[in-house]
């Protein structure tokens, strides 16, 4: 049957805004919202009490950051909104966070920002490329605070010879990382030699960790491998390992590539094998403490 009358017009809640009712939603850190008022958009700092209310303060894209009073009068996505203060949980979740946020990739607690530190004359010594990228995504933050510079040896086949000509003291000391430390390998020969220089040998730190590379210092379930595949001496190490992950392998650039891509992969401490995370660890504290600037 036809309504020769239509509908009711005065049915539902015909006293809504155009925009829609304003709905509560809490004010998250990261939260964008513009107030309606001023025009001002931006994503929310902090929320506070001032003056005996709630105040919300919103940075801007251009950094600045203004408060205002806690609740109607916002919108979010468009639509209005009551800011309301986040909940037990909420702010459980945003402590965690503000914690995780002032921790560096190694795990340290995050030093406030200042000028730059004058580098000290103690040097941390690398085999190659990978290894000192690998050691800057993790502790960079911690050695700029130190103010300890990371140098890349061109191989340790004349360690013995690196060590003279570097000439440490009890504030020049020198720290060093080999890859595949093993006894019984040539590696193992070269560092008892270079350990063994006088009058060098208390002012050097010399340490590494087990892997062939330092790729496999990187946890395997990062790149969805229950373990590293064990690669047939005299072969291509890196090469083969690209090929077992399915990646391009054929060049130089299919390495770095690679590598990069692994890389990619280390999000913190915790994406590396202890073996490596302890000696790196030892040789900053080696060439920190009791080493002036």
């Amino acid at each position: 049957m036809n309504d020769r009358y239509g509908r009711d017009v005065l049915a539902g809640d015909w006293k809504a805004p155009r925009g829609g009712r304003a709905t509560p939603v809490e004010a998250e850190t990261g939260l964008v919202v513009e107030d309606v008022e001023t025009g001002w958009v931006g994503a929310v700092v902090r929320v506070e009490k001032a003056g005996g209310m709630q105040v919300v303060h919103l940075e801007d894209r251009r950094g600045r950051v203004k408060g205002f009073p806690l609740g109607p009068g916002f919108l979010v996505e468009g639509r209005p909104a009551v800011l309301t203060p986040p909940t037990a949980r909420k702010k459980a979740e945003l402590a965690a966070a503000r914690t995780a946020a002032s921790r560096t990739a190694s795990g340290s607690l995050a030093a406030p920002r200042g000028p730059a530190r004058m580098a000290r004359a103690s040097r941390v010594f690398v085999e190659g490329r990978h290894d000192a990228e690998l050691v800057e995504k993790v502790w960079g933050d911690d050695l700029r605070v130190e103010g300890v510079v990371v140098e890349m040896l061109d191989g340790i086949d004349d360690l013995a010879g690196l060590v003279r000509d570097f000439a440490p003291t009890a504030t020049r000391r020198m720290g060093v990382l080999v890859d595949h430390l093993v006894p019984g390998t040539k590696e193992w020969r070269i560092v008892e030699q270079a350990q063994a220089v006088r009058p060098y040998a208390a002012h050097v730190c010399i340490v590494g960790h087990p892997y062939v590379d330092v790729w496999q210092s990187v946890r395997p379930e990062r790149l969805g491998l229950e373990a590293w595949p064990v690669i047939p001496r005299g072969t291509s190490w890196k090469h083969r390992i690209l090929a077992h992950l399915g990646w391009p392998h054929e060049t130089q650039a299919d390495v770095a590539q690679g590598w990069k891509r692994i890389l990619g992969t280390v999000r913190g401490y915790r994406d590396l094998q202890p073996e490596l995370l302890g000696r790196v660890e030892e040789l900053i504290d080696f060439v920190t403490v009791g080493a002036s600037a």
